[in-house]
């Protein structure tokens, strides 16, 4: 296998494809939706992904920061040469999407205050620091994920005060979204979330919740987070309606013996969460 060529290839996919799943969502919300505004921007929005996936365009001007998550198999070390076609290919797959220019060039304080201006080339947009964990299968998954600005505005990794009850817990996370939705601008959202023991752990949890979630097999406190939201009337790209959001995604991991829980939320954005996987079979 040709890793750099893959990588590439999963960027380009992930930046210009629904998952079958969503897909198969989005044709239930417009079925479903009594809103015809609402009904409008949906239809919208699927004509979107037909024509990026048609032209191998990006769905959205912000194209994304790249993150890996990779999940080890069995006897299949991850070596410094892997890591390195990883790297190369997600230059070479932002290169051709293309990308969007986003990478602030200069020294430390120079690209806080992004005084030095940006590289021209969308391939200087590095990735985030990689994410790795065991797999229970024989094979490895190379998960590469694209998250936009947007949302990243308005998520929030918080503590919270469990109080013995889950609900607690979740209602803090409810009570967020229904603020930071309207503000989001484009819903329909898939809200991820991550319930771990420190903020890292949350936030790993919240990535792993975009990776592994799944419009068609959602957990009954993913349809609780759903179904309280779509109570708001935000509606696709804030015109009101019943699709607020699409589904949600949750991920929990262990937990400390303490009264506090660290709960990580991103309200993903409509072409979000955009991910596709490499699986290096031994």
């Amino acid at each position: 296998m040709d890793l750099t060529k893959e990588v590439s290839k999963a960027v380009i996919q992930a930046s210009t494809t629904y998952p079958k799943n969503r897909l198969t969502t989005f044709k239930k919300a417009i079925k479903n939706e009594t809103n015809d505004n609402a009904k409008w921007a949906l239809k919208i929005m699927m004509k979107n992904e037909e024509i990026a996936k048609n032209k191998k365009l990006p769905m959205c001007d912000d194209t994304g920061i790249p993150h890996i998550f990779i999940e080890q198999g069995k006897n299949s070390p991850i070596s410094i040469e892997i890591l390195n076609e990883i790297q190369l290919g997600i230059a070479e797959g932002l290169k051709k999407l293309p990308g969007r220019p986003m990478a602030v060039k200069g020294q430390d304080i120079e690209r806080i205050e992004q005084s030095q201006g940006l590289y021209d080339s969308p391939s200087m947009v590095k990735s985030a620091p990689i994410l790795l964990d065991k797999s229970h299968n024989e094979n490895t998954k190379i998960h590469i994920l694209l998250l936009g600005g947007g949302p990243e505005i308005r998520a929030k990794t918080y503590r919270v005060f469990h109080k013995h009850s889950y609900e607690e817990v979740l209602n803090f996370a409810i009570d967020w979204l229904k603020s930071s939705l309207p503000m989001l601008g484009c819903t329909p959202s898939i809200p991820c979330i991550g319930i771990g023991r420190t903020h890292f752990e949350a936030s790993s949890l919240m990535i792993k919740s975009m990776i592994y979630g799944n419009l068609s097999n959602q957990s009954n406190l993913e349809q609780l987070i759903s179904n309280e939201i779509n109570k708001t009337n935000i509606g696709p790209m804030g015109l009101g309606g019943d699709t607020t959001v699409l589904g949600s995604f949750i991920q929990i991991g262990n937990q400390r013996a303490s009264g506090v829980r660290i709960v990580s939320i991103r309200p993903s954005c409509f072409v979000e969460p955009r991910v596709a996987t490499i699986t290096l079979k031994k």
